[in-house]
């Protein structure tokens, strides 16, 4: 409808005053002159709502988090060789389904073909998400079962059981693996690993972790930890293809 309110102003406009004297009789010059003005400013708006709109310049992409990232300390419960060439950190949440994924589908593969052959020592840290009301309580738990010898197994206790995490179902855990309760509990209450789980989930947000399960990958050294980070609930594929990859000897120099 624009299109042909434009062509009919335009036909006016194109006929010019004399046009407009001639055609109708009794006005005047200055009225012809007035009316053509104003369908010149129709016509101008009428053009602009039949133009397509300025296209918008699309703003480039962000640019991807660099993966490669350096760790200050490797603290942590270690599982495997300490002097193992390859290092894996794993920041976890013991109430996150996909943390529960990665350990029941890859993580028993990378254990069988890596950890129990001294290929790679397995660090693992805390992050407890915000969203998750028994994942710091679950935390600290598996710390105060380390200090009695079994951490390993209440971590692997909590986190197959996520989907059900709570206090009763902490402290049951800690009775599987039939631990000193009264130390157990004692413990617990006196949050003595609260500043620790903090201090790991700092250390963390200054690579980028922002949730879990992440991965930290490298070669094993004396002093800190140079890696590259894997998000999320992988399978084993993606981790055997960079074991390989750092194990695999340097091209020899020409």
């Amino acid at each position: 409808m624009s299109r042909i309110a434009v062509c009919f102003v335009t036909g006016v406009l194109l006929a010019g005053p004399a046009a407009a004297q001639s055609g109708t009789q009794g006005i005047t010059q200055q009225q012809g002159d007035a009316i053509l003005t104003e369908l010149r400013g129709i016509r101008i708006a009428l053009e602009r709502l039949a133009a397509p709109p300025a296209a918008r310049p699309t703003p480039p992409p962000a640019p991807a988090p660099n993966p490669n990232v350096r760790l200050p300390t490797v603290t942590g419960y270690v599982m495997g060789r300490p002097d193992a060439p390859l290092t894996m950190v794993e920041f976890t949440d013991l109430q996150c389904p996909f943390c529960a994924r990665f350990t029941a589908t890859s993580f028993a593969q990378i254990k069988e073909e890596y950890i129990d052959k001294g290929l790679v020592r397995f660090v693992s840290r805390d992050f407890p998400l915000g969203m998750h009301p028994h994942a710091e309580l679950a935390a600290r738990a598996s710390r105060c079962a380390g200090e009695q010898g079994h951490y390993w197994d209440v971590r692997e206790a909590l986190v197959a059981g996520y989907n059900k995490l709570n206090p009763e179902f902490v402290a049951a855990a800690a009775q599987g693996a039939k631990l000193d309760m009264k130390a157990f509990q004692s413990c617990l209450d006196s949050g003595r690993f609260t500043a620790d789980v903090q201090r790991d989930m700092d250390e963390a947000r200054t690579i980028g972790v922002e949730g879990t399960p992440t991965f930290v990958v490298g070669r094993t050294q004396a002093d800190g930890f140079d890696g590259t980070r894997i998000v999320g609930a992988q399978p084993f594929e993606v981790f055997d293809a960079r074991f390989k990859e750092l194990l695999a000897p340097a091209p020899a120099r020409r």
